[in-house]
Protein backbone atom coordinates (compact mmCIF):
# COMPACT_ATOMS: atom_id res chain seq x y z
CA UNK A 1 0.00 0.00 0.00
CA UNK A 2 1.34 3.43 -0.98
CA UNK A 3 1.98 5.65 2.03
CA UNK A 4 1.79 9.40 1.47
CA UNK A 5 2.10 12.23 3.99
CA UNK A 6 0.71 15.61 3.05
CA UNK A 7 3.12 18.28 4.31
CA UNK A 8 2.39 21.99 4.59
CA UNK A 9 4.86 24.77 5.48
CA UNK A 10 3.56 28.07 6.85
CA UNK A 11 5.31 31.24 5.64
CA UNK A 12 4.31 34.28 7.75
CA UNK A 13 5.39 37.82 8.60
CA UNK A 14 5.47 39.26 12.12
CA UNK A 15 2.07 40.74 12.97
CA UNK A 16 3.35 42.84 15.87
CA UNK A 17 2.06 41.06 18.97
CA UNK A 18 2.15 37.53 20.32
CA UNK A 19 -1.65 37.32 20.21
CA UNK A 20 -1.85 38.39 16.57
CA UNK A 21 0.92 36.03 15.53
CA UNK A 22 -0.62 33.04 17.29
CA UNK A 23 -4.05 33.87 15.86
CA UNK A 24 -2.53 34.14 12.38
CA UNK A 25 -0.76 30.79 12.81
CA UNK A 26 -3.99 29.15 13.95
CA UNK A 27 -5.66 30.51 10.82
CA UNK A 28 -2.95 29.07 8.58
CA UNK A 29 -3.17 25.72 10.35
CA UNK A 30 -6.92 25.68 9.71
CA UNK A 31 -6.32 26.45 6.01
CA UNK A 32 -3.67 23.77 5.71
CA UNK A 33 -5.90 21.21 7.41
CA UNK A 34 -8.77 22.10 5.07
CA UNK A 35 -6.39 21.33 2.18
CA UNK A 36 -5.66 17.91 3.60
CA UNK A 37 -2.36 18.62 5.34
CA UNK A 38 -1.34 16.04 7.92
CA UNK A 39 1.98 17.59 9.04
CA UNK A 40 2.25 21.39 9.34
CA UNK A 41 5.46 23.29 10.11
CA UNK A 42 5.54 26.88 11.38
CA UNK A 43 8.56 29.16 11.03
CA UNK A 44 11.30 29.78 13.59
CA UNK A 45 10.28 31.95 16.59
CA UNK A 46 6.91 32.65 14.94
CA UNK A 47 5.22 34.25 17.97
CA UNK A 48 7.14 37.51 17.66
CA UNK A 49 9.72 39.50 15.74
CA UNK A 50 13.09 37.90 15.17
CA UNK A 51 14.66 39.01 18.48
CA UNK A 52 18.38 38.78 17.80
CA UNK A 53 19.28 41.84 15.71
CA UNK A 54 20.78 43.38 18.84
CA UNK A 55 21.66 42.31 22.37
CA UNK A 56 18.60 43.69 24.13
CA UNK A 57 17.44 42.27 27.47
CA UNK A 58 13.89 43.45 26.76
CA UNK A 59 13.56 40.80 24.05
CA UNK A 60 13.54 38.07 26.69
CA UNK A 61 9.96 39.14 27.39
CA UNK A 62 8.96 37.26 24.21
CA UNK A 63 9.97 33.93 25.79
CA UNK A 64 7.47 31.50 27.31
CA UNK A 65 7.33 28.18 29.07
CA UNK A 66 6.70 24.80 27.44
CA UNK A 67 3.98 23.65 27.95
CA UNK A 68 2.49 27.12 27.92
CA UNK A 69 -0.18 29.30 26.36
CA UNK A 70 1.00 28.87 22.77
CA UNK A 71 1.37 25.09 22.90
CA UNK A 72 -2.05 24.87 24.58
CA UNK A 73 -3.73 26.93 21.86
CA UNK A 74 -2.12 24.96 19.04
CA UNK A 75 -2.79 21.63 20.75
CA UNK A 76 -6.50 22.34 20.60
CA UNK A 77 -6.54 23.03 16.87
CA UNK A 78 -4.20 20.09 16.20
CA UNK A 79 -6.56 17.72 18.00
CA UNK A 80 -9.61 19.26 16.30
CA UNK A 81 -8.24 18.60 12.81
CA UNK A 82 -6.04 15.59 13.71
CA UNK A 83 -2.90 17.24 12.35
CA UNK A 84 0.70 17.25 13.51
CA UNK A 85 2.14 20.76 14.05
CA UNK A 86 5.78 21.79 14.50
CA UNK A 87 5.72 24.80 16.84
CA UNK A 88 9.02 26.78 17.11
CA UNK A 89 9.22 28.91 20.26
CA UNK A 90 11.48 31.15 22.33
CA UNK A 91 11.58 28.87 25.36
CA UNK A 92 11.97 30.10 28.93
CA UNK A 93 13.21 26.94 30.58
CA UNK A 94 14.19 28.49 33.91
CA UNK A 95 15.24 31.92 35.18
CA UNK A 96 18.21 32.95 33.05
CA UNK A 97 18.01 29.81 30.87
CA UNK A 98 16.48 30.16 27.42
CA UNK A 99 16.41 28.01 24.29
CA UNK A 100 15.41 28.29 20.64
CA UNK A 101 13.04 25.34 20.65
CA UNK A 102 10.65 23.43 18.39
CA UNK A 103 7.79 21.50 19.97
CA UNK A 104 6.00 18.82 17.96
CA UNK A 105 2.29 18.57 18.70
CA UNK A 106 0.84 15.21 17.66
CA UNK A 107 -2.51 14.71 15.95
CA UNK A 108 -4.26 14.06 19.29
CA UNK A 109 -3.04 17.37 20.73
CA UNK A 110 -0.34 15.84 22.92
CA UNK A 111 3.32 16.87 22.84
CA UNK A 112 5.09 14.18 20.83
CA UNK A 113 8.56 15.58 21.43
CA UNK A 114 10.81 18.62 21.70
CA UNK A 115 13.98 19.75 19.95
CA UNK A 116 16.30 22.51 21.18
CA UNK A 117 18.47 24.23 18.59
CA UNK A 118 21.96 22.78 18.77
CA UNK A 119 24.03 25.18 16.62
CA UNK A 120 23.75 28.77 17.82
CA UNK A 121 25.03 31.49 15.45
CA UNK A 122 26.66 34.78 16.35
CA UNK A 123 26.75 36.91 13.20
CA UNK A 124 25.86 40.52 12.42
CA UNK A 125 22.11 40.96 13.19
CA UNK A 126 21.91 37.28 14.24
CA UNK A 127 23.25 37.58 17.79
CA UNK A 128 21.69 34.37 19.02
CA UNK A 129 24.39 33.41 21.52
CA UNK A 130 23.25 36.31 23.69
CA UNK A 131 19.80 34.75 23.99
CA UNK A 132 19.94 30.99 23.55
CA UNK A 133 21.69 28.19 25.41
CA UNK A 134 22.75 25.41 23.01
CA UNK A 135 20.36 22.48 22.92
CA UNK A 136 20.88 19.47 25.17
CA UNK A 137 18.42 16.97 23.67
CA UNK A 138 20.61 15.80 20.81
CA UNK A 139 19.44 14.81 17.35
CA UNK A 140 16.52 12.51 18.06
CA UNK A 141 13.65 12.04 15.58
CA UNK A 142 10.13 12.47 16.90
CA UNK A 143 7.54 9.81 16.11
CA UNK A 144 4.12 11.21 15.21
CA UNK A 145 0.93 9.65 13.92
CA UNK A 146 1.84 10.24 10.29
CA UNK A 147 5.64 10.18 10.07
CA UNK A 148 8.87 10.13 12.02
CA UNK A 149 10.09 13.72 11.92
CA UNK A 150 13.65 14.95 12.16
CA UNK A 151 13.21 18.50 13.45
CA UNK A 152 16.06 21.01 13.61
CA UNK A 153 16.11 24.82 13.53
CA UNK A 154 17.59 27.32 11.03
CA UNK A 155 21.39 27.41 11.58
CA UNK A 156 21.27 23.64 12.08
CA UNK A 157 20.28 23.34 8.41
CA UNK A 158 23.83 24.10 7.26
CA UNK A 159 25.35 21.11 9.07
CA UNK A 160 25.44 17.73 7.30
CA UNK A 161 26.02 16.09 10.69
CA UNK A 162 22.57 17.20 11.87
CA UNK A 163 20.82 15.73 8.85
CA UNK A 164 22.87 12.52 8.90
CA UNK A 165 22.29 11.76 12.57
CA UNK A 166 18.55 12.39 12.28
CA UNK A 167 18.38 10.21 9.17
CA UNK A 168 20.40 7.39 10.78
CA UNK A 169 17.95 7.43 13.70
CA UNK A 170 15.04 6.84 11.32
CA UNK A 171 13.74 10.28 10.37
CA UNK A 172 11.54 10.22 7.27
CA UNK A 173 11.04 13.97 6.87
CA UNK A 174 13.55 16.64 7.94
CA UNK A 175 11.94 19.94 8.90
CA UNK A 176 13.84 23.19 9.38
CA UNK A 177 11.83 26.09 10.83
CA UNK A 178 13.81 29.12 9.66
CA UNK A 179 14.32 32.87 10.01
CA UNK A 180 16.84 33.86 7.35
CA UNK A 181 17.09 36.96 5.24
CA UNK A 182 19.25 39.60 3.67
CA UNK A 183 21.04 42.42 5.46
CA UNK A 184 20.00 45.48 3.44
CA UNK A 185 23.48 46.66 2.48
CA UNK A 186 24.58 43.15 1.44
CA UNK A 187 21.60 42.13 -0.69
CA UNK A 188 22.67 43.63 -4.03
CA UNK A 189 26.10 42.00 -4.01
CA UNK A 190 25.59 38.77 -2.11
CA UNK A 191 21.83 38.17 -1.92
CA UNK A 192 21.33 35.79 -4.82
CA UNK A 193 24.29 33.64 -3.83
CA UNK A 194 23.23 33.48 -0.18
CA UNK A 195 19.74 32.34 -1.09
CA UNK A 196 21.01 29.76 -3.57
CA UNK A 197 23.49 28.34 -1.06
CA UNK A 198 20.73 28.07 1.56
CA UNK A 199 18.50 25.96 -0.65
CA UNK A 200 21.38 23.97 -2.15
CA UNK A 201 22.63 22.88 1.29
CA UNK A 202 19.26 21.41 2.22
CA UNK A 203 18.67 19.79 -1.17
CA UNK A 204 22.04 18.11 -0.63
CA UNK A 205 20.82 16.76 2.73
CA UNK A 206 17.80 15.28 0.96
CA UNK A 207 20.00 13.59 -1.64
CA UNK A 208 22.76 12.29 0.63
CA UNK A 209 20.25 10.91 3.14
CA UNK A 210 17.46 9.88 0.78
CA UNK A 211 14.58 11.55 2.61
CA UNK A 212 12.16 14.47 2.40
CA UNK A 213 13.29 17.94 3.54
CA UNK A 214 11.15 21.02 4.23
CA UNK A 215 12.21 24.54 5.24
CA UNK A 216 9.60 27.05 6.48
CA UNK A 217 11.01 30.59 6.40
CA UNK A 218 9.49 33.87 7.55
CA UNK A 219 8.87 36.91 5.34
CA UNK A 220 8.79 40.67 5.78
CA UNK A 221 11.20 43.46 6.67
CA UNK A 222 12.19 43.70 10.33
CA UNK A 223 14.73 46.37 11.17
CA UNK A 224 17.72 45.90 8.89
CA UNK A 225 16.74 42.37 7.82
CA UNK A 226 14.62 41.39 4.83
CA UNK A 227 13.43 37.81 5.33
CA UNK A 228 13.31 36.13 1.95
CA UNK A 229 10.64 33.48 2.42
CA UNK A 230 11.10 30.98 -0.43
CA UNK A 231 9.91 28.10 1.74
CA UNK A 232 10.29 24.78 -0.07
CA UNK A 233 10.07 21.01 0.10
CA UNK A 234 12.71 18.78 -1.53
CA UNK A 235 12.22 15.13 -2.45
CA UNK A 236 14.66 12.31 -1.55
CA UNK A 237 16.18 12.92 -4.99
CA UNK A 238 16.76 16.58 -4.18
CA UNK A 239 14.07 17.78 -6.58
CA UNK A 240 12.01 20.79 -5.55
CA UNK A 241 8.60 19.25 -4.93
CA UNK A 242 6.97 22.52 -3.83
CA UNK A 243 8.08 26.09 -3.16
CA UNK A 244 6.96 29.70 -3.15
CA UNK A 245 9.69 31.98 -4.48
CA UNK A 246 7.99 35.13 -3.22
CA UNK A 247 7.98 37.09 -0.02
CA UNK A 248 4.23 36.71 0.39
CA UNK A 249 2.53 35.00 3.29
CA UNK A 250 1.45 31.59 2.06
CA UNK A 251 1.30 27.84 2.50
CA UNK A 252 3.70 25.55 0.66
CA UNK A 253 2.07 22.12 0.43
CA UNK A 254 2.88 18.82 -1.24
CA UNK A 255 2.36 15.08 -0.89
CA UNK A 256 5.45 13.21 0.31
CA UNK A 257 5.66 9.56 -0.72
CA UNK A 258 7.29 7.62 2.10
CA UNK A 259 7.84 4.73 -0.31
CA UNK A 260 10.24 6.93 -2.30
CA UNK A 261 12.72 6.79 0.58
CA UNK A 262 13.40 3.08 0.08
CA UNK A 263 13.39 3.39 -3.71
CA UNK A 264 15.97 6.19 -3.66
CA UNK A 265 18.18 4.53 -1.05
CA UNK A 266 18.32 1.26 -2.99
CA UNK A 267 19.28 3.09 -6.19
CA UNK A 268 21.67 5.51 -4.47
CA UNK A 269 22.96 3.28 -1.65
CA UNK A 270 24.92 5.89 0.25
CA UNK A 271 24.01 4.34 3.61
CA UNK A 272 25.16 0.90 2.45
CA UNK A 273 28.55 2.20 1.36
CA UNK A 274 29.38 4.39 4.33
CA UNK A 275 32.81 3.59 5.83
CA UNK A 276 31.83 3.80 9.47
CA UNK A 277 35.18 2.23 10.38
CA UNK A 278 37.08 5.23 8.97
CA UNK A 279 35.25 8.30 10.29
CA UNK A 280 37.05 8.85 13.61
CA UNK A 281 38.17 12.30 12.51
CA UNK A 282 34.61 13.61 12.50
CA UNK A 283 34.75 13.78 16.29
CA UNK A 284 37.63 16.28 16.17
CA UNK A 285 37.38 20.06 15.83
CA UNK A 286 40.23 19.99 13.31
CA UNK A 287 42.58 17.23 12.15
CA UNK A 288 46.04 18.65 12.89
Amino acid sequence: MVRNVRLSLVQMRDAGTREKNVDAALGWIEKAAADGAQVICLQELFTGPYPCQSEDHRMFDWAESIPGPTTEAISKVAAKHEVVVVVPLFERRAPGLYHNTAVVIDADGSIAGTYRKMHIPDDPLFYEKFYFTPGDLGFTPIQTRYAKLGVAVCWDQWYPETARLLALAGAEILLYPTAIGWIHEEKAEFGAGQQDAWQTAMRAHAISNGLWVGAANRVGIEGNLEFWGTSFVASPRGEIAAENRTQDECLVTTDCSMDDIDVVRTHWPFFRDRRIDAYEGLMKRWID
